[in-house]
């Protein structure tokens, strides 16, 4: 038995160090690769494309309106001398404070007889939703120090999926300027679950920043609930560290983006003078809670009992800087809540706002039906902003094909 117990071991390290050896090897494949486009980073643009078309008339001389039940007419977003203002504190620290994390659970939540009655799937969220801000394990302080920004592009990621990172730096999360306007990409992580390698895994994504820089990671485990903890983490960090950026996409790591459309939609919002409140993505109205065990989004009845609020689909959306910093504001006066797309809705209510609704963000991908041939069409990529899910390799093999200048697609003509 003892031979057996040390062949076993051995074999456990040596599969640890194939590992390691084998991410390595990629991520130097991809460093070469991303070292053939440095030298092509300032990039001009194809021109505006027009993408707003006759949509973008939907938007001009329309105001939120407030209906009888509290909430608001979603999908405009009013004039922006008439929008609910909110002071920025100005004494925001300088720089990440949060260096000791010593959370222990909230015990006399146990005491509650609704907490008895819920489900033990969501018993340490809730014992330790208080614990708000975590120590960074990696930063990047200096992302944003030339104050030159233009759009951020925020990326959602886990550990393992470092083939999804590099899909995205190396399509439409390359860092570059385009017309002179500054694109800069962070990817938010936390720390490898229990169970996992989780040495050698915090050892490679360390090796991964130092080739990019890239990365802002808590120490916080990753996992779906935790996801609201990236959220306000990021708020409070860009409150620090990069508020001057103007405009903020934040999205998944398994989202196609057409950049040139994004920021043909940042260029009509800013002429039409409407930044201050923009967050716009693909919005769901009028949702309840899934009370369905099996859902990855099921929510107890004993956790939240009303409708939902307008949110929008995590998938990707944007919004601009100076409503980042009022979302963080608010943020900090409501509870955590377990599914990190509501939470921001919830975050929007509290400031009496609600998301715009854009046709060319399609979380949901462009049909809802997988199998559907549409959601594998070119010139629909190449006309939307935000399609959402496509694996690393339909990713890059999609990007190659929008991007080349030979693909023809139909022109819509006026009726």
């Amino acid at each position: 038995m003892d031979n057996s117990f040390r062949r076993k071991r051995i074999l456990k390290t040596l599969l640890s160090l194939s590992l390691v050896f084998a991410s390595l090897v990629m991520i130097s494949k991809f460093k070469l690769v991303d070292n053939s486009i440095k030298d092509d980073m300032e990039v001009k643009s194809m021109g505006h494309t027009g993408w707003c078309g006759p949509e973008c008339d939907l938007y001009k001389g329309k105001r939120i309106l407030k209906s009888s039940l509290g909430n608001y007419s979603p999908p405009v977003i009013g004039d922006d001398l008439d929008a609910p203002r909110m002071t920025v504190s100005n004494t925001t620290a300088s720089t990440w404070d949060v260096h000791v994390m010593n959370c222990s659970e909230d015990s006399a939540v146990r005491e509650n007889d609704w907490f008895r009655r819920l489900d033990t799937r969501f018993h340490q969220f809730v014992l330790h939703r208080h614990c708000r801000y975590f120590p960074m394990l990696i930063n990047h302080p200096d992302k944003c120090r030339n104050g030159d920004v233009h759009l951020l592009m925020v990326v959602k990621s886990v550990i393992e999926q470092h083939d999804r990172r590099e899909a995205v730096r190396n399509t439409w999360g390359r860092e570059q300027t385009i017309d002179g306007k500054r694109i800069k990409t962070l990817f938010l992580l936390g720390s490898a679950t229990n169970g996992k390698d989780t040495k050698n895994l915090q050892k490679l994504i360390e090796y991964e920043d130092m080739i990019y820089g890239d990365i802002l990671q808590w120490d916080f485990m990753d996992t779906f609930f935790n996801l609201t903890l990236k959220e306000v983490n990021f708020l409070k960090w860009f409150d620090i560290h990069c508020c001057s950026a103007k405009f903020i996409f934040k999205g998944d790591d398994d989202v196609f983006v057409n950049t040139n459309n994004l920021l043909e939609l940042i260029r009509f919002k800013t002429e039409d003078r409407k930044v201050l409140n923009v967050f716009v993505g693909d919005t769901i109205s009028k949702a309840i809670p899934i009370r369905n065990r099996q859902s990855k989004y099921y929510i107890p009845k004993e956790l939240f009992d009303r409708p939902y609020p307008p949110y929008v689909g995590g998938g990707g959306f944007l919004m601009s800087s100076q409503l980042a910093r009022r979302l963080f504001v608010v943020s900090e006066d409501l509870e955590l809540y377990p599914i990190d797309d509501v939470f921001l809705g919830m975050c929007l209510q509290k400031l009496h706002l609600a998301p715009e609704m854009h046709p060319g963000f399609r979380t949901f991908g462009i049909m809802k039906r997988r199998v559907s041939p549409m959601n594998s069409e070119p010139c629909f990529f190449k006309n939307l902003i935000v399609v959402h899910k496509l694996s690393p390799q339909e990713l890059l093999m999609m990007w190659s094909v929008v991007e080349n200048k030979e693909l023809v697609c139909a022109k819509r003509t006026a009726p």
